[in-house]
């Protein structure tokens, strides 16, 4: 095919480490000019479709085009992540190499059933290799705790207490009263509502305390075009609810992106725009992407309120 080109991805997880090794399995390559994506200091933990240098690549690649990594492990190390990754490129038409070891000269993006059962017993090793260096991390934790240690910087708010603060925000509790109630810095309750959406979308509680609150007609239909990079992200961390709208819409093709084109009530549009709150932090395309949904919803939601059914 005319015009495809090799894309290389470099990730390092800590900012002690470097991709030295890497660019060296990699010289040819990076001799030959192709572009490079990092994702610096960026933990294997975190999936691969939600990194941000990683993303861009998805989004300037094009069909046909191969993406090139020294070792499995610079791009995905759990079962959920290698599940996620591979239907995605595989219907952006792309392709994945790996430079170095027992996996080189292998298409992992490829279809066919010999690499499905080749990418299945790959899941598994590396699953196995991340569980091993938890447990090691977690022996380590024991002795240190033993030892009367103490462990990293202590988090201001909890899951559970980040949960009720978002809820009581929608409540109509004022960020200074959550701030007080909850004995943290108000900038501490704006970055939990700004990482769950709270604050960006349409029914957030008005600044006058004394202005009734209205909620958007939730339970009306609209149909919204959702980006593909949350459609992306909400695969693998929405709920089975946002999952199922997904599946059942249409997906849109626009250039080298897409869309994916969703009727349902106006509370799904909003779930799905906080579940995808974290790509509002993420890199620029991300940012992007979630703004543009987040206008969407907030037009649907304005239209309600102009022209009731």
């Amino acid at each position: 095919m005319p015009g495809v080109a090799d894309r290389v991805y470099l990730r390092h997880s800590t900012d002690k480490q470097t991709d030295a090794r890497q660019r060296h399995a990699l010289t040819a390559l990076l001799a030959a000019g192709a572009p490079v994506y990092e994702d610096p200091a960026t933990s294997s933990r975190q999936l691969s479709l939600d990194r941000a240098g990683f993303t861009t690549l998805l989004h300037e690649a094009a069909v046909g085009d191969t993406i090139r990594i020294a070792d499995a492990a610079r791009l995905f190390r759990s079962v959920a992540d290698i599940l996620a990754l591979r239907p995605v490129l595989i219907r952006r038409g792309l392709h994945l190499r790996v430079e170095s070891g027992l996996l080189s000269g292998i298409d992992l993006a490829s279809d066919d059933p010999g690499t499905k059962m080749m990418v299945s017993v790959l899941a598994a090793v590396l699953e196995f290799q991340r569980d091993m260096i938890s447990e090691n991390t977690r022996e380590g934790v024991a002795a240190a705790q033993a030892a009367s240690k103490t462990l990293g910087r202590p988090a201001a708010l909890d899951h559970d207490k980040a949960i009720t603060i978002v809820e009581e925000y929608r409540q109509g509790v004022a960020i200074k009263a959550l701030a007080r109630k909850h004995r943290v810095a108000p900038k501490t309750i704006r970055r939990v509502l700004d990482a769950a959406g709270a604050r960006n979308l349409p029914d957030a509680p008005p600044t006058n305390t004394g202005e009734q609150h209205r909620m958007p007609a939730s339970d009306l239909d609209a149909t919204l075009d959702l980006p593909g990079l949350l459609a992306d992200h909400l695969r693998t961390t929405g709920d089975e609810t946002v999952r199922q709208a997904l599946a059942s819409g249409q997906t849109i093709r626009r250039g080298r992106g897409y869309s994916v084109r969703i009727t349902a009530p106006l509370a799904l549009h909003r779930a799905a725009l906080e579940q995808s709150a974290a790509l509002a932090e993420a890199g620029p395309t991300e940012r992007k992407a979630h703004r543009v949904y987040a206008a969407r919803v907030t037009a649907a939601v304005q239209a309600t309120r102009l022209h009731p059914s």
